[in-house]
């Protein structure tokens, strides 16, 4: 297994672009994927923890892309307090949220987000904007 082809490497330890031949396979993961966890035989014995560390915090177990989209980098400070999130950093976050949205249905609101993003002061974020837009036009 090649594990630069990770959903979870490429979502979450890549600091850099996230090659284009990967970015469509991803879908709407933006930090990590747990397809592993899924098929793994020894699961089929887990239970869910009743821990509440690892409850789900901030509403982010069922957020809308575009909601985190519009985050400004002290929400996203906020928000993942706490949260192994954070150490992404928000560069990252706002990166792989780009390609979630490309991979989302095309429409008028998810144009506009990416469009609200266009200026952004990284050109690795930038970069993923517009591929993002790509996909949509």
């Amino acid at each position: 297994m090649d594990a630069r082809r990770c959903i979870s490497y490429l979502t979450i330890e890549l600091r850099g672009s996230i090659p284009e031949e990967f970015r469509a396979l991803m879908g709407n993961r933006i930090y990590g994927c747990d397809d592993c966890q899924l098929v793994c035989p020894w699961n089929r014995f887990a239970r869910p923890t009743q821990e509440p560390d690892f409850a789900p915090r901030h509403g982010l177990d069922a957020p809308q892309l575009i909601t985190l989209f519009g985050w400004n980098e002290e929400q996203f400070l906020q928000r993942t307090e706490g949260s192994a999130i954070r150490r992404i950093g928000y560069e990252c976050w706002l990166r792989n949220i780009a390609i979630a949205l490309g991979n989302a249905p095309t429409s008028d609101t998810v144009i506009e987000a990416l469009q609200s993003r266009l200026q952004y002061p990284s050109e690795m974020v930038c970069e993923h904007v517009d591929w993002a837009l790509n996909r949509h036009t």
